[in-house]
Order: structure tokens, then sequence, then C-alpha cells
């Protein structure tokens, strides 16, 4: 399926300026807008602005008017590039087409919708790379930038500068990288050896210690112990005693085994006359083994518990020490191991930076070495993309009545490497026969610089144009056979995008597909009815008005007849 080529529909305009409301109906191709001066046709431009991420000016609201709102409707390609970021923002398109809003209150507030989500404005800003160029007055300062006088020639240079540009920034980025790598672990340095000095202090610290998992645990239990051995063993031979007796004693005393014994032997006389009983005598059978065998674990446990002062002062000397160790890493043993892992790893880490940073000096050096041939064949596509730049858009200047200009676009290598290259680009105009080149910004009027943003668009519609393309005071300071080449370009620039344009000359009107007509109200306003497409006989009358002043001037309607003609043959 042909891919559809995105342009602009239609677009509202509410309470901007002098218009209250109006509606802009474009075609894909030539549409220019005319009107008597003050009737509106810059608000024009300005909605577009807008609808794009322009400035949000309070002052162009309208008096009376609470906010100025632009909507406009645009025709997108549903599987393409600008779909796709509509959709990444939340947005979604209608019927293939979207829906992008724009307002700003009276108070200078400003709202952007984009596909029926609300969007900040920077999303606007980006889109509009994909979709127009906005040449008007405050726009053409853009091109003044170093960095869009840059990108005008890397987009004329095309495909030529791609594959180079790709591997340069490449380069670049890893190039960044690992000197920032390099920087961080050479500044440093001092740092990363106090710290391996501090972790090599502490691993011998763990390793002269040499806590062993749940030591802490342990050394506890035995010194509670061994603290306690005396009262320990009393306790074990008292019970042993109430439960089996002191085989030492002179008579046998009363004791629970003796006693369970007795209670035993009374029932065992008697379960044959009840079977009951004899389930009690089985039970307390069970329990006199029971107790016996507590007895003698008793007595054993006894034997086994010893006051032993010296070894309850080794448990307690190492307890200490380990103790006073686990403070330091978190209070208990486990603790103390973690750390020793964690940072036995960091020091293994910090020991191995030396060779780390030769291994990034040597690669740092490869990459610069990598870095000056590809900047070195950046600057050469970029010196010839120059040479045809400048001579396609000096070719058309001379068409522009600039027949004595010429655009020279120097590049100059420098020892800085930025994300783009190392090279200085800078667009010079020289006005006239031995007039020293100078940067745009000195070297051209506001005319002049709307007719070279002209050409330069123009070279570029064969190579990789916008969609859609604004222009206001294209033909500032202009007449003529001038104002008639203007035409023609404008038209041949249409045949690639979609091309709007606000003018006050015939010559440049008479080349268009679509004329829209603004006109003020009595109030001096532009209602909705205020903005016309013109058919055959409107555009005679309107063209007639611009080249005489007078709508049924004979003489400015044969006129316009002729130029309506000769855009026409050439169209």
């Amino acid at each position: 399926m042909t891919p559809v080529r995105p342009m602009i529909d239609e677009v509202r305009i509410q309470g901007l300026g002098v218009i209250d409301e109006a509606v802009l109906d474009l075609s894909p191709g030539f549409n220019v807008v005319t009107g008597e001066t003050g009737a509106g046709k810059t608000m024009v431009v300005t909605s577009l602005g807008l609808l794009f991420g322009g400035r949000a000016d309070p002052q162009r609201v309208r008096p009376g008017a609470d906010r100025a709102v632009v909507e406009g409707r645009l025709v997108v390609d549903p599987g393409g590039r600008v779909a796709e970021r509509v959709e990444e923002a939340g947005g979604e398109l209608d019927d293939d087409a979207l829906i992008v809003t724009r307002s700003v209150s009276a108070e200078g507030r400003s709202r952007a919708h984009l596909g029926g989500r609300a969007v900040p404005v920077s999303v606007l800003i980006n889109l509009a790379d994909d979709l127009v160029a906005v040449h008007g007055q405050s726009d053409q300062q853009r091109l003044l930038q170093a960095g869009r006088q840059r990108a005008a020639l890397d987009r004329y240079a095309g495909g030529e500068l791609t594959k180079p540009l790709r591997a340069y920034t490449r380069s670049f980025q890893r190039h960044k990288k690992v000197a920032a790598l390099l920087d961080e672990l050479t500044t440093r340095a001092a740092e990363r050896v106090r710290e391996a000095e501090l972790l090599r202090f502490g691993l011998e610290e763990v390793e002269k210690v040499d806590p062993k998992e749940g030591e802490d645990v342990d050394l506890a239990a035995e010194e509670e112990r061994l603290g306690h051995a005396d009262a320990l063993r009393a306790a074990a031979d008292t019970a042993h005693e109430a439960l089996l007796g002191d085989p030492a004693a002179a008579f046998e005393a009363a004791n629970v085994v003796s006693l369970l014994g007795r209670a035993r032997a009374a029932l065992e006389q008697v379960r044959d006359h009840d079977p009951e009983l004899g389930g009690h005598a089985d039970r307390l059978a069970e329990a006199g083994y029971l107790v016996s065998d507590v007895a003698t674990d008793l007595a054993a446990y006894a034997e086994s518990v010893d006051a032993d002062p010296a070894r309850l002062a080794v448990v307690q000397a190492r307890r200490a020490e380990v103790t006073a160790l686990a403070r330091k890493h978190g209070g208990t043993v486990a603790d103390v191991l973690e750390w020793a892992r964690t940072a036995a790893a960091r020091l293994t880490e910090l020991t191995g930076d030396d060779d780390r940073i030769d291994e990034l000096r040597a690669e740092h050096a490869e990459l610069a070495e990598r870095l000056a041939a590809e900047a070195e064949e950046l600057t050469a596509v970029r010196t010839r993309a120059a040479e045809r730049f400048s001579a396609a858009v000096t070719a058309e200047l001379a068409a522009l009545a600039m027949p004595h200009a010429r655009v020279d676009v120097t590049v100059t290598p420098s020892a800085d490497y930025g994300p783009h290259g190392a090279d200085e680009i800078e667009v010079l105009l020289a006005p006239h026969p031995g007039a020293r080149p100078l940067p745009l910004n000195k070297g051209a009027s506001g005319g002049e610089l709307s007719r070279v943003m002209l050409a330069i668009e123009v070279v570029f519609a064969g190579a990789d144009p916008v969609p859609t393309f604004v222009f206001d005071e294209v033909d500032a300071g202009v007449g003529g056979k001038a104002a008639v080449e203007i035409g023609r370009r404008l038209a041949r620039l249409a045949r690639n995008a979609q091309v709007i344009v606000v003018t006050h000359l015939p010559q440049v009107a008479a080349f268009a597909d679509q004329h829209l007509l603004v006109e003020k109200a009595d109030d001096g306003s532009v209602t909705r009815s205020g903005v016309t497409a013109l058919d055959r006989e409107g555009r005679v009358r309107e063209l007639s008005r611009m080249l005489a002043g007078l709508e049924d001037s004979e003489l400015g309607r044969a006129h316009a007849e002729e130029l309506l003609g000769l855009a026409a043959g050439e169209r």
C-alpha cells in the first residue's frame, strides 16, 4: 500500500488577533492566503506556529476573548512515524486523521492536545520536525544558529553522510564513556588507595579473629553454663534424688520411682477384677520407666558439669574478642562474615584498577585515532556537499531578485570533537559582487533572508522535504519578474510537498492551487465567513485588487487573467 503523504487538511482558529472565528480548508499543493493589510493574514502563520509548539503570547489573544484556540486536522500515514509518535504520547488517530489542539489563555496559560490526549508543548515541537517547516520572520532566525546550519548541510548531504556519521557517532559515544571512566579512576586514585587500605586492615582483623558461623551464639551459651556450674550440678542432684532416691542413704526415703512402684503394685493386685484398673497399672509402669530414664540422665548431667574457672576465662576472652569485631560490622558474626565477603570482592576490584586504567588508556588512544579519521571523512563529505549546496542555492537566488548574490557554505574543521563531528559550519552571503561574504545575520535583510530560506527549501525539495512548508513575507521587497520567479519556485516546491504562503504579491498568488481570501467584517474582525476559498472569477477579482487596488479595473482584470494563464501553463 502506498504511504499517505502527511498534510494539513483544516485549521480552525478562534479568538486569535483580529480573528474571531475562522476555518481554513487547505489543499495538498500550493495554498496562498491574501487579503488587505491588517486583515489577519499573518494570524494564519501565527496559528500554525502555535499548533506546532510555538511560543504562547497572551497578547495575541483577541481582546474580550478568554483564550485563543487553534485546532488542526492533519492527514497522516497510519503506519508512519508520526502515527507511531502519537501512539507513544497516548493519543490516537481519528479515521487516519490527527487532531492537534493548542489553546492560550489571556493570562498566558498554554495547553496542548494531541490525538485527544493532553500533552506537553514539547511533544508538539518534536512532532513538528516530521510535519512542517514554518518560515515566518521569527522562524527564519533558526537558520542563523550554527547548529541549524550544520543540520541543514547534513540534510542536504543525505545518504552520502549517513554511514560515516553513524560510525563516527558510535566512536564518539564510546570515546566519551571511556574518557569518563578514565577520569573517574585517575582522579579518585588517592581515594581508592585509602579505601583499599581500610578494607585490607579490616580483612586482616577478621582473619586474625577468624570467627566461625554461629560462634557468638555458642560462646554465649557456654559462658552461661560455666558461670553457673555449681548451681546447675546441685539442681541436677536434687532432682535425681527426688526421682530415684539417694543410694548412699541409711534408709530408703520416699521418692518418685518408689511411690510409682507402690501405686502400680496396689493396682496389679486387683486388675483381674476390673480391666480399667489394669490399664491404669500399665500407664504407671510406663511413667516409672520414664522417670527412671530422666533420673539416670540427670545423674550423667551432674557428673558432666564441671566448674572450670580456666575454661570460663578462655570463653569470656574469646567472646569479648568476637563481640568487639561484630559491633564494627553489624552486631553478629553472620554480619562480620558477610562484610568480609563483600570487602574481599571490592578489594579485588580496587587492586585491579591499575590494570583497568592501562586498558582504558590504550582504548582511549585507539578511539582518538579512529575519531580523527572518521571526523576527517565527515569533513570531506560535508565539504563536497557544501560546494554543491552553495552552487544550487546561489542559482536559485539569481532568479529571486538577487542575481548577483552568492551563498558560500564553509566547512572548518576544529580540534574539538562533538556529537556530530569536528566541523564548524557557517552559511555566508555576499549580496553583490566584490562584497565580502558575511554570516546571514550580518549579510542579509529580512526580505533577503526570506528568499535565502526559500532558495534553500527549493534545493532541499528533491532531497528530503518535510510534508508542509509555511512561508510569511517570503516576497518582501520584490516585485515584477522576481515576484513571478518566487511564485514559480513555490509552485515547484509544491510538487513534492504542501506549501502555504501568505503574500501580498499577485504574481505569487497566481501560481497557487488554492487561493484563500481573508476579509474583515464591518466591526474589524474576521468571522467564519471571512475566509473564503476563491473560484476562478474570485481569483481574477482579488488579483485585480492586488495589482491595481481596484477589483473591477479592466486593466487589472486583464493583467490578472494573464498571470493566471501564465501560471496554469507552467503547472
